[in-house]
């Protein structure tokens, strides 16, 4: 992590994230309300607190799965290189799978995992994104449910890091990199 000082500011207040996780969550509910067989997959770190508010507002059983990958290690800017660091304990051979994740950046890690998870024969998969940065998209991705769309800026917060640090800020902000030393 770069000990260059910074400020955050926010751009995305945490009472915006709550608005929309509920209206994500009715849309969610609506499309899947002919399953049973819902797997909601949380990639993780970053969208650890996304994932937890998301399914407490989704009206339907759900089964809640994980899976690590990264392509950041401490730093800003993605190595697109890809990790899987955890992978799923449960089977979705079958089932409807709907992978969450913090942001859609450059879109590798995203692709990635899909790539993984579709040889494991799911009946179908969608994607809701909280955050999406289309100006930096490198690998197409098609999410079906995106929160907020974002400028190209570093953000932090509800889950997601600079360093491992800021996950716990309620709100999203970007990171404002200052000159004092």
């Amino acid at each position: 992590m770069s000990h260059t000082p910074y400020v955050i500011d926010e751009l995305i207040s945490a009472k915006a994230i709550a608005a929309r996780v509920e209206a994500l969550a009715k849309e969610i509910s609506a499309h899947y309300s002919d399953t049973d067989k819902l797997v909601v997959v949380g990639l993780l770190r970053g969208s650890f607190i996304f994932i937890a508010d998301l399914v407490r507002e989704i009206n339907l059983p759900v089964e809640v799965d994980f899976i690590e990958a990264s392509s950041y290690g401490d730093g800003m800017e993605s190595s697109r290189e890809v990790r899987i660091l955890k992978d799923l304990r449960g089977e979705i051979g079958g089932r409807d799978v709907l992978v969450v994740e913090d942001i859609i950046d450059t879109g590798h890690t995203l692709t990635h995992v899909l790539e993984i998870l579709n040889t494991r024969h799911p009946r179908r998969i969608e994607i809701c994104a909280l955050l999406n940065k289309p100006s930096r998209r490198e690998a197409e991705v098609n999410a079906k449910w995106i929160g907020f769309d974002i400028p190209d800026e570093f953000v932090v917060g509800y889950g997601i890091d600079y360093g491992q640090r800021n996950r716990n800020l309620g709100y999203i902000g970007k990171v404002r990199f200052t000159d004092d030393e």
